[in-house]
């Protein structure tokens, strides 16, 4: 199949765990109607972003692929709906916790999982209390309606992210993610998170998705995070670059919504090998980038 619609989920995530995941199912439903049939939600979306502080009991969210209730909702509306469904969720394998992807195919199959790769530590977002770096590496999975890349939220600032995905096959990159304000360094990122995947999109000649929440996210001290008080705008924004890095879809600030968009996949395919961008790659001289001097 050549020509996909892709949709881009925007949304308010609840502390109410069952709340998120009914309002998920509501606008995947809502995408789908409307003809989408590649649908990408935020990243974490079954609840708040709990990664705002530090909880040791909030290590009981992980679960292993198999138990995770958005995944099991992902694989039963991707079947039922005939759509390709990356969910986004807190897994569990032994000792070990991942943010990471599930990728389910249109007839509800799981095709694999991507654990994100780059782990955050910022104030406010402090991932790495909560992940392990992945250990999946990139990956680009053939579904029905062609070859996708899946990166999670913080590997979308980086360009060996998207070019990997790219060399192993994508067609179109997407990224959940849950990003807002910067209390502390007190700037508003969004204009620079969108132009930093608007190069990605240009520099492989392919579109990039990116579905982002929406909402202020409130911290209230308690003995389990040390008393601390915070609060996080999440700042929403989501958009659908071209393979130019133009915007041709882009979401409010702070409304949901739904964005779509139409490519036709070999006709991208053809625009990639017209502008050589990889056949005249050097990868002999890129050892830097690898660490090698």
């Amino acid at each position: 199949m050549s020509k996909i619609k892709a949709a881009a989920i925007q949304m308010k995530c609840s502390t109410n765990h069952k709340e998120s995941l009914l309002h998920a199912e509501e606008m995947v439903r809502e995408a789908a109607a409307n003809g989408a049939n590649v649908i990408l939600l935020p990243e974490l979306f079954e609840r708040e972003y709990f990664c705002q502080q530090r909880r040791y009991d909030f290590y009981q969210y992980a679960k292993t692929v198999e138990e995770n209730k958005a995944v099991q909702m992902g694989k039963r509306l991707a079947k039922e709906l005939q759509v390709v469904l990356p969910i986004s969720f807190y897994e569990k394998d032994v000792n070990n916790l991942y943010n990471s992807v599930a990728c389910i195919d249109a007839d509800g199959t799981l095709l694999g999982v991507y654990r994100k790769t780059h782990i955050p530590d910022d104030h406010y977002y402090q991932e790495k209390f909560y992940f392990t770096p992945g250990d999946t590496g990139f990956k680009a999975f053939k579904t029905r309606y062609g070859t996708i890349g899946i990166g999670i939220c913080w590997d979308q600032w980086f360009p060996e992210t998207a070019r990997s995905m790219a060399l192993l096959g994508a067609e179109i990159l997407l990224y959940p993610t849950a990003i807002g304000s910067e209390p502390i360094l007190e700037c508003d990122s969004m204009p620079h998170w969108r132009r930093v995947m608007q190069g990605h999109a240009a520099a492989n000649l392919m579109p990039v998705i990116a579905a982002n929440r929406i909402g202020t996210e409130t911290v209230e001290p308690c003995e389990g995070n040390g008393g601390q008080t915070s609060a996080l705008n999440f700042y929403g924004s989501s958009f659908i670059a071209d393979e130019t890095g133009e915007l041709i879809s882009e979401a409010s600030r702070n409304q949901e919504e739904i964005l779509y968009s139409e490519f036709d996949l070999a006709e991208l395919a053809q625009k990639r090998l017209e502008w050589g961008l990889f056949r005249d790659r050097r990868p002999k001289m890129y050892g830097i980038i690898a660490g090698k001097k």
